[in-house]
């Protein structure tokens, strides 16, 4: 199961220089251990997105199919990307081989127009 947002239908109207229209990926994912995460980042996010990233820990919930709510560390990983929409199809990647690579049910995607530089 993946749970997602597509990918905003509108740019930022205007951003002040040096500032400049993006987007805003932000993935939740579930928690694997710090060798398992870093072979990840270093296999999958990197090569797709050279330029730069943050992830950071974080503490999650949520609800399973079976209605169970279960809490974990996870990791938030932040991307701004310049290429829209040339980045859908790099992130739709990371996701899926996140999920088949670790066996988790979802990564949580959201995604909105800012400026950045």
């Amino acid at each position: 199961m993946l749970l997602g947002a597509c990918a905003p239908q509108q740019q930022v109207a205007s951003c002040a220089a040096p500032l400049k229209p993006a987007v805003e990926v932000d993935l939740f994912y579930g928690a694997v251990g710090d060798a398992e995460w870093a072979s990840y980042l270093a296999e999958e996010v990197t090569p797709r997105f050279p330029d730069g990233l943050t992830a950071v820990d974080a503490a999650g919930q949520w609800r399973s199919p079976a209605g169970t709510i279960s809490r974990e560390r996870s990791k938030l990983l932040i991307l701004i990307v310049f290429d829209t929409p040339a980045h859908v199809p790099k992130v739709q990647a990371m996701i899926d081989a996140y999920l088949k690579r670790f066996h988790q049910q979802a990564v949580l995607h959201t995604e909105h127009s800012v400026c950045a530089g």
